[in-house]
């Protein structure tokens, strides 16, 4: 009797066993994917990049070899005299993206994205490489202004009331402990992030920093609502007129006006960096207009509006704004039904009856009864 119900109460103890061993074994493969959900890099790691011996000096004369005086086209925008901008072994920059505009529109820009930049300086330290590009941060000197020339009015120093300034900026290239042994492709590969050294153009470099929408509106040579001069440039090139206006509103604006009849004619608006309206004139006499937001750029980083056009749309009750063609307009209230059509002849000129009260004389005319308006 006892073992009938040993071996009964063993069964339930030994499912239940079963069933939380396999509950953990759930628990463990849910848990694995958050480490994966690293962000996937476009080329795979160097291998044993930590793990290798100390950059030789003999490395160090073949890296310099290979990419002093380089040319490449830059992922990322420049500031004018920028230092301290870091890239790590594993793709991270400090500053990020948006704060490099902000200083790029507050001191200038020594490059923009998809700009051809040359790397003019390579330095190696001991946990770093410091790189150069179109002359460096530091304010350059020509050789005479350092010669003083004495006489009878006293030194006098040629050139030193010229005003000069950088002409680019640098970047350091960072790793954990100290500068590992590497070839030339590799460290273009480390410098992948903001460099590219592949045969591309400006147009090629600048389209991969863009969503798909704006990508493919710029190689269709299309203008889109929210769009900078670099990208309206960049999609149409560069406008053959201008017009600066002022709206009824009173705010200024800058028109660039594309084609000439009998071709279609597009009219570009920019209220200071922003496109505010497309107007487009095609051939056969249709009208489209957008004024809506369609792109977002905000510090330099590009992103989609259209969706958040549509939510604030809806939430205020309006219809959004399409890109159809204008409809004819007209002077009824919103709401108002049509005027009924009624059919009567219209006679011609010669044919009109005269009133016999005129100048003209004539039979009488019979008027018609008036309506009263439609409200």
């Amino acid at each position: 009797m006892s073992r009938h119900l040993i071996r009964s109460l063993a069964l339930p103890f030994l499912a239940c066993v079963c069933a939380f061993s396999q509950s953990n074994l759930a628990d463990q493969h849910t848990a694995a994917p958050p480490a994966s959900q690293s962000p996937v890099q476009a080329k795979p790691p160097i291998p044993n990049l930590d793990k290798r011996p100390k950059i030789s000096e003999a490395t160090r004369m073949l890296l310099i070899q290979s990419i002093n005086a380089e040319f490449a086209r830059t992922r990322k925008t420049f500031p004018l005299g920028a230092k301290d901008i870091a890239l790590t072994s594993d793709g991270k920059l400090k500053p990020e993206d948006g704060r490099l505009y902000q200083m790029a529109m507050t001191y200038g820009a020594a490059a923009k994205v998809g700009d051809r930049i040359q790397i003019t300086n390579i330095t190696f330290h001991d946990k770093s490489i410091y790189l150069e590009i179109n002359g460096g941060p530091k304010k350059k000197s020509k050789w005479y202004q350092h010669v003083t020339i004495s006489g009878m009015g006293g030194d006098v120093t040629p050139g030193n009331n010229e005003v000069g300034g950088p002409t680019g900026a640098a970047l350091s290239l960072e790793f954990k402990n100290y500068v590992p042994e590497m070839t030339g492709p590799e460290l273009k590969q480390l410098l992948d992030p903001v460099f590219d050294f592949s045969v591309k153009s400006a147009a090629d470099v600048y389209l991969e920093t863009v969503p798909p929408k704006v990508k493919e509106a710029i190689k269709n040579h299309e203008v889109l609502v929210g769009m900078n001069h670099d990208m309206v440039i960049m999609a149409k090139d560069r406008p053959p007129q201008k017009l600066r206006e002022k709206d009824d509103k009173g705010v200024e604006y800058e028109e660039w006006i594309y084609g000439a009849v009998p071709q279609d004619v597009t009219f570009v608006r920019f209220v200071g960096d922003e496109v505010t309206y497309v107007e487009t004139m095609r051939v056969g006499g249709e009208k489209v207009v957008k004024t809506q937001k369609e792109v977002d750029v905000k510090d330099g980083v590009v992103s989609l509006a259209s969706a958040t056009a549509q939510t604030t749309a809806a939430n205020n009750n309006e219809e959004p704004v399409s890109d159809q063609p204008v409809k004819r307009p007209t002077l009824k209230r919103p709401g108002e039904a049509d005027d009924p059509v009624i059919p009567r002849p219209h006679p011609m000129p010669q044919d009109r009856p005269v009133d016999p009260t005129g100048p003209s004389g004539g039979p009488p005319v019979s008027q018609p009864p008036t309506q009263p308006p439609v409200q």
